[in-house]
């Protein structure tokens, strides 16, 4: 499977710097704040976010979890093939706080809806924004757009965008651009 890589490893590395930076400069101490990772993929660019946060924002955190968004999709009784649930990881009440839902890719904003709609079992937020690596642009289904942005992709429907994450013994953390032809997952 080709692809064109259109964030490498180095960049991919000054792009999660830098969305730290970005949320740091407008909550310092990160005091009646939430970020949580839209399970799976946006989980594990929030583990990445946090990570970097405990290094470079002195133990200053804002409070950390994990949404499932599996029931909450409008699209999860039209699937094929049964959808697998992940674990839902918040143990406090967004109730007043400010919270930022993060995930991988922002494409048709379904999966914004559904985060949007899951996190009020937990509360009604204050403020909600939005943090992506890969903001497509294009094609949106819903008027959702994003807070804080990686990267923003001009590429066409039939195009896919993969965001690969390096393990802890293998891999190399990169986007890569695919062409619908060439898609395999």
């Amino acid at each position: 499977m080709e692809g064109k890589i259109i964030l490498d490893s180095k960049r991919f590395a000054l792009t999660i710097d830098r969305l730290c930076y970005e949320l740091i400069e407008n909550y310092d101490t990160f005091e009646n704040i939430c970020l949580i990772g839209i399970q799976e993929r946006g989980a594990v660019l929030s583990d990445r976010l946090l990570s970097r946060l405990k290094k470079i924002n002195k133990g200053k955190l804002p409070e950390y979890g994990k949404l499932d968004i599996t029931f909450y999709r409008d699209d999860f009784r039209l699937r094929d093939k049964p959808l697998k649930a992940s674990s839902t990881e918040i143990k406090f009440l967004v109730e007043g706080k400010k919270v930022i839902l993060v995930d991988d890719v922002l494409y048709t904003g379904r999966t914004v809806h559904a985060a949007i709609s899951a996190i009020q079992d937990f509360g009604r937020p204050d403020l909600l924004e939005f943090l992506c690596l890969v903001d497509r642009r294009f094609n949106r289904h819903l008027p959702i757009s994003s807070d804080y942005t990686g990267i923003t992709v001009d590429a066409l429907d039939d195009a896919y965008v993969k965001v690969e994450w390096a393990k802890e013994d293998s891999g190399t953390d990169q986007v890569i651009l695919y062409s619908a032809q060439n898609q395999t997952s």
